[in-house]
């Protein structure tokens, strides 16, 4: 299954619109960086997708083997570094609520954590490459 995501600015802002198929969510800047601080950042997102995808990962873990889950909150935490900056280590932890004795519970944390596809993608280091690349309406300075 491939998956295609897509942001869109709006016009003459830093503020895009995010969009998975019918889904959508806002990408910005944080206002004293000259964004309007309307939505999630790249950083917020990059860990927003660990956390949902353990979170995802849990559920459907859970109802595979007959499991059922009341809550999960997960919470993850980082920051960047550097010039140019890139992520330092990425750390998570999780509440879980189900029926099912502790031991269960974390081991069905434990078990997500090892295929988890968003931490292991990261665990690996999987390349990322610029593709294509379309100016258009490119115009040249006025004085």
């Amino acid at each position: 299954m491939t998956i295609e995501v897509r942001t869109r600015s709006l016009p003459a802002t830093a503020t895009a619109l995010g969009s998975a198929g019918a889904y959508t969510l806002v990408v910005d800047r944080p206002a004293d960086a000259g964004g309007g601080g309307l939505g999630f950042n790249g950083g917020q997102l990059l860990f927003l997708a660990v956390a949902g995808c353990v979170s995802n990962d849990l559920f459907r873990e859970a109802r595979a083997t007959g499991l059922v889950l009341h809550r999960v909150e997960v919470t993850v935490r980082g920051d960047f570094t550097g010039d140019p900056a890139v992520s330092t280590e990425v750390a998570y932890d999780v509440r879980i609520d189900g029926d099912a004795p502790p031991e269960v519970l974390r081991a069905l944390v434990e078990r997500v954590d090892s295929i988890a596809e968003i931490p292991n993608s990261l665990r690996g280091g999987t390349p990322v490459r610029l593709g294509h690349t379309e100016i258009v309406g490119a115009r040249t300075p006025t004085d």
